[in-house]
């Protein structure tokens, strides 16, 4: 049963931002699987029924192509997929959590599927108004853009800033709430999400399609 995130998950970041070391993470490995691995896991498992079962990620950075070489994840993040790279996210940091959404990886297939959608009147302005009703609730939009205008756009398009991301995701902070160690956590999670569904589901389809 989810209890809620620890303060104690929070101040386990803030140390090992300060010492991101294989000892650090060694002395404190039962610290990290008692108050952030295992409550990330109860919350997944809390919001299964309604939006599928997620995973929660190793803690564990890829520093084989990375010029910052620190061994460890300084958030842990747990991910609900729809479509590969597209679902909802959920994380813990030392500053408190992190609720997001949308459409996280950007193959060029995937790439050509969202600009293509986005480029179909209906489907773009459809998507117009789902980025407006989430920006609205508060939600943050963000993903990776190309800085001018992708090749073949017009500069008159009128959702160029759409056509601009290689991938669109949604997202709130919530910087320490006095609720992060109770069982209203996984309430907070699950309106957020359901806020952002509608974009979700949207990304989901146009993403799969054809798959």
């Amino acid at each position: 049963m989810f209890t809620g995130i620890p303060i104690a998950a929070l101040d386990f970041y803030e140390d090992l931002e300060a010492d991101n070391s294989k000892s650090f993470w060694t002395a404190h490995k039962s610290v990290y699987d008692e108050v952030v691995r295992a409550p990330m896991t109860a919350l997944l498992a809390e919001l299964e029924e309604e939006f599928g079962a997620g995973k929660v990620f190793r803690p564990y950075r890829d520093v084989r192509f990375s010029k910052d070489k620190t061994p460890y994840k300084t958030h842990q993040g747990g991910f609900v997929e729809t479509r590969p790279g597209v679902g909802f996210y959920v994380q813990i940091d030392a500053s408190g959590l992190f609720v997001a959404g949308g459409f996280y990886s950007h193959t060029p297939v995937q790439v050509t599927r969202f600009r293509d959608a986005v480029d179909d009147d209906r489907k773009g302005r459809q998507l117009v108004r789902l980025v407006k009703k989430v920006q609205s609730s508060g939600y943050e939009i963000g993903g990776d853009k190309v800085k001018t205008r992708p090749r073949g756009v017009a500069e008159d398009h009128p959702r160029l800033d759409l056509m601009r991301h290689k991938s669109l995701t949604a997202g709130k902070k919530y910087l320490s709430p006095d609720w992060i160690d109770t069982p209203r956590t996984a309430q907070e999670v699950r309106t957020a999400w359901c806020e952002m569904r509608p974009l979700v589901e949207w990304l989901t389809t146009v993403i799969g399609a054809g798959e």
